[in-house]
């Protein structure tokens, strides 16, 4: 069965559609001994070369890892300002590379994802996909429940009306406030500036959940861990592609697991795994929980009107929107 090029080199592994596409435009690709161009096919007894190196069929079944990037790292594989790239810390790979689902700007850390397949990163960011990404937000000051209605229905930005499918309060203490909020597109520094549209400061941002992963507490800042079995069919099913095999014989996508045959993350000492919350005292210095979020629900926040600094109504779509789940500082359950 033919297929278009891009995506075969994609599902090898060898880096993003948008990356593999940037490499046709530039006549790095062949097939055949023939120069490629966008949309042109291949099947299984073509020859591919990338740069002159003929591209193998993958010896090594893909990967899936989550991250959890600190701030001051920057999703980028080289910086010229010297400054750390996440893909520093992820583990080695021979004859893949990693594809990263999504970035973070250098201020927020939280959830990061990759895998060795490129075209199931190329599906999950697909604005089509439409996956819910879910963050952790720590403001200055009391934001009125006028302001929380206008950012559920949404505000005008630069390049378009924005909203949070879902706002909630979780609680804080003096000037500091915790929301959970989830938004199902991945604009630039969309949290962010929706939250700067109305005139709040954002003092810290954690993503927690992208799609069905949830960060947890049993990962550390600046560690990485496989994806579950689970966790890995589902994002196979959100992006609407098949499942591998490998993933079904509990491939190099299960949990590592230690000598005496039980899994890492279940090892006495250490954090039960995402869906069972414990409370600790990280989970309360960040104000997000590991428990899986429940199925979209309506908002219990009050309706209200008025304006705020700086806003504009966008109107059409209601507030309370969807659910994405959240917890309160102390690794509460999400609702």
């Amino acid at each position: 069965m033919s297929e278009r090029v891009q995506k075969v080199l994609a599902a090898r592994g060898l880096g993003s559609r948008r990356e593999i596409e940037g490499w046709i435009e530039r006549g790095e690709v062949q097939v055949n001994n023939r120069t490629v161009k966008l949309g042109d096919q291949v099947d299984e007894h073509d020859v591919i070369r990338v740069r002159g190196r003929i591209v193998r069929r993958p010896e090594h079944p893909h990967r899936w890892i989550v991250y959890h990037k600190p701030v001051g790292e920057i999703c980028s594989r080289s910086d010229p300002e010297g400054r750390r790239p996440v893909f520093a810390s992820l583990p080695r790979l021979k004859g893949q590379r990693w594809v990263a689902v999504g970035r973070l700007d250098l201020n927020t850390s939280g959830l990061l994802l990759f895998t060795t397949d490129g075209e199931l990163a190329n599906r999950l960011m697909h604005p089509s996909m439409a996956l819910e990404r879910e963050y952790a937000v720590r403001v200055l000051g009391e934001v009125p429940p006028a302001t929380q209605d206008m950012l559920r229905e949404g505000v005008e930005l630069e390049d378009g009306a924005a909203r949070f499918d879902s706002l909630e309060e979780q609680g804080g203490e003096g000037a500091n406030h915790w929301f959970h909020v989830v938004v199902s597109e991945g604009r630039n520094r969309l949290v962010r500036r929706l939250w700067d549209a109305v005139g709040v400061t954002v003092s810290r941002l954690i993503r927690v959940r992208y799609g069905p992963v949830v960060l947890g507490h049993g990962l550390k800042t600046g560690a990485v861990r496989d994806l579950e079995t689970r966790e890995v069919a589902g994002l196979y099913e959100a992006a609407d592609l098949p499942v591998p095999d490998s993933v079904r014989t509990r491939g190099r996508g299960g949990p590592r697991r230690d000598p005496r045959g039980k899994p890492r993350d279940q090892r006495p000492g250490k954090a039960a795994p995402a869906g069972k919350a414990r409370n600790s005292r990280a989970a309360r210095e960040d104000g997000w929980s590991s428990s899986p979020p429940k199925k979209p629900g309506k908002s219990s926040s009050p309706a209200g009107r008025g304006g705020s600094r700086g806003a504009k109504p966008a109107g059409g779509r209601p507030g309370g929107g969807r659910s994405g789940g959240g917890g309160k500082p102390g690794g509460s359950r999400q609702r």
